[in-house]
């Protein structure tokens, strides 16, 4: 008989979802995606192009090991930093560190075991409640101590490190600004009170910034833009090229900045355990980022027209927004407690009802549900309306 080394785990969210909607497609349904979380297409044709130049280089750099750097762009991981915000990055001189990565997903059980120490558990909390799962994920896998942070509308998503001590003294803290599922964004206020107060208590501060180069409010702030005014802070922060150039999930290419004494802590753990991405890409990604400004704002702007799109759509169908989302590609609703005549018994309920009564699908963070725009909303209006009409959702 085989043997499981691995302590059974839940079903995943995701091929849950997959699965009822293969069921629902089976017997006849037409669905229409909110679930996806992936932008649609190619990447954009700028970044494509200086890819293809290079990947035809016969020059051997393009195609070697690039272990924890750019070996044909020795300066790829400041100037891919630089192209996310406004503030010059080279006033701060040797006071930060930066490194090239193979996109933000891998690094995440990186930056927790760069982290850990011999003469102490490690204790992390986090943005995944709701959010993004792998760092809790990963937390398991390592053993060590997680904690959710309390998000919700009455803190706007904005987790209050006072107030989420738990009678812990947490090491490390893993935030996702702007957050993945609801949209919101930290402003440099945030930012200040939050470093002060990791100063104070000696936690190590991490920010995803996946979504950053998407974000539709000036007051989105990257952690980066506040770090380096607090010397004494441990702080890391991570870019991906994945939503910025279009659809460059597949090309894994991105880059974080930190304080010196972590980025060089995270360099021991990746140099020791990754080979590097493919520097092509890294090359088409930098490329679109420096010179095709006009195509990655045509970008965010569509994603900012159909969040708009979508949200008056949907609160005119009497569903209740939990945030306003200021970035990204996602909105996140309040699950209703009523939809098809009877009771809900939570998110998940509602989100599997919708797949198989009208093919509405999104993704469900109980008490939450999220509906992306990745797809054509606008085209899709009609069959968007008639859905929650038939829904009748309350409250």
């Amino acid at each position: 008989m085989l043997r499981l080394w691995l302590s059974p785990g839940g079903a995943n969210l995701f091929q849950e979802i997959k699965q009822v909607c293969a069921e629902a497609e089976a017997e006849g349904k037409k669905l229409r995606r909110l679930s996806i979380g992936q932008p649609s297409g190619p990447a954009l044709e700028s970044a494509r192009q200086k890819a293809a130049e290079c990947t035809l280089s016969e020059d051997e750099s393009w195609h070697e090991y690039q272990d924890n750097g750019c070996v044909p762009i020795s300066d790829f991981a400041q100037r891919f930093v630089q192209a996310h915000f406004q503030t010059d990055i080279a006033k701060f001189g040797n006071q930060l560190g930066f490194m090239p990565i193979p996109g933000i997903k891998p690094m995440l059980p990186l930056v927790q075991l760069a982290c850990m120490r011999v003469d102490s558990p490690l204790l992390v909390n986090g943005m995944t409640d709701p959010g993004y799962p792998v760092p809790q994920t990963w937390a398991g896998y390592l053993g060590a101590c997680y904690v959710p942070f309390r998000t919700n509308p009455d803190n706007g998503f904005l987790p209050d490190f006072e107030l989420e001590r738990h009678g812990l003294d947490f090491n490390l803290s893993m935030l996702n600004f702007p957050h993945n599922p609801s949209g919101q964004i930290a402003t440099r206020e945030y930012w200040l009170r939050t470093c002060e107060f990791c100063v104070k208590n000696g936690v190590r501060l991490f920010n995803d910034g996946a979504y950053l180069a998407l974000a539709h409010s000036d007051e989105c702030c990257a952690l980066a833009e506040v770090a380096p005014d607090f010397p004494e802070l441990s702080w890391l922060e991570a870019y991906s090229a994945s939503k910025a150039i279009a659809n460059g999930t597949g090309w894994r290419v991105g880059a974080v900045v930190g304080s010196a004494d972590f980025v060089n802590d995270l360099k021991t753990i990746k140099g020791n355990t990754d080979s590097g991405f493919f520097a092509p890409a890294a090359a088409g990604a930098l490329y679109a980022l420096e010179y095709d400004k006009v195509g990655i704002d045509a970008v965010r702007q569509t994603y900012r027209w159909r969040l708009n799109f979508l949200t008056a759509l949907l609160l005119d169908r009497g569903l209740q927004l939990a945030v306003s989302p200021g970035a990204g590609f996602f909105t996140l609703w309040q699950a209703p407690k009523r939809a098809f005549g009877r009771e809900m018994k939570d998110a998940r309920d509602f989100n599997l009802m919708m797949i198989k009564e009208t093919g509405i699908v999104g993704v469900h963070f109980h008490p939450y549900i999220r509906y992306a725009v990745c797809g054509s909303v606008g085209d899709w209006a009609d069959e968007i309306s008639s859905a929650f009409k038939l829904a009748n959702v309350s409250y």
